[in-house]
């Protein structure tokens, strides 16, 4: 149904977006989605981190 998004479907978000945002309100939108994206991949980055380092822990608890 969404399948296909051509270039007069995206330049009428972009209108829209302005519409409802304004031009100055966007550079602050896009920063702040930016930086909710950059924790978001850190803290997934130091969850998984953590984990092997549990699991290494883990194995070596075991051979002992």
């Amino acid at each position: 149904m969404f399948s296909k998004f051509g270039a007069p479907e995206v330049i009428l978000i972009v209108i829209v977006i302005l519409l409802l945002f304004g031009g100055k309100k966007i550079p602050e939108l896009m920063k702040g989605i930016g930086s909710g994206i950059k924790n978001f991949k850190d803290a997934t980055k130091d969850n998984s981190s953590n984990n092997h380092s549990k699991d290494k822990d883990d194995a070596e608890s075991n051979q002992s």
